[in-house]
């Protein structure tokens, strides 16, 4: 297995050095544990790697999608009958 680690490592390095940004920001990025920000949309840009706009709008769908999941997780209100939005 060490191999194949290290192999997906040199190809992140090596990416973090065409971008400009450390190789644990990189990671972070590319684990999700980081947001896509508009200076590295900007340097994937640069790179011949899509569009930052295409960068960003990923970023905002991924970051609905998960906040959907998290609403979704809510406890519903109870509702009265009778209660606001209907005419008095």
């Amino acid at each position: 297995m060490e191999g194949v680690n290290s192999g997906r490592d040199k190809g992140v390095g090596a990416a973090a050095l065409k971008l400009w940004v450390s190789r644990t920001a990189l990671s972070r990025v590319l684990n999700g544990h980081a947001a896509i920000s508009p200076t590295l949309a900007l340097k994937l840009e640069a790179a011949g790697w899509g569009s930052a706009d295409s960068w960003l709008v990923l970023q905002m769908r991924y970051d609905l999608a998960k906040e959907r999941n998290r609403i979704d997780q809510w406890p519903q209100p109870e509702t009265e009958s009778g209660a606001a939005g209907e005419a008095a």
